[in-house]
């Protein structure tokens, strides 16, 4: 008899009303060459990409918005926001 081999199933975040999951931008160089540390470069980014966003968001997913400082809840690699702690997205135009 063969085995059937188990497939990890993938977790996907799936934020409630009110609330976005991000993939924060980090910054390991500056412009002038300088590699920051990974706690230093956390620390300084504000802005990032929407990967999931509950209903009624300012924003869709594969935005990249701007967020203020200290707000949300780690999740792994992810923030957790509220809409209203979206400051601005971003449009390349």
């Amino acid at each position: 008899m063969e085995k059937q081999e188990k497939q990890e199933k993938q977790e996907v975040i799936k934020p409630v009303e009110g609330y976005l999951v991000i993939k924060p931008d980090t910054i390991e160089k500056t412009e002038s060459g300088i590699y920051l540390s990974k706690e230093v470069s956390k620390n300084l980014a504000q802005a990032g990409k929407v990967i999931r966003a509950g209903k009624g968001a300012p924003c869709k997913e594969g935005d990249t918005v701007v967020y203020q400082e200290w707000s949300g809840k780690e999740y792994k690699d992810h923030l957790i926001l509220k809409f209203e702690d979206i400051m601005a997205v971003i449009e390349y135009v």
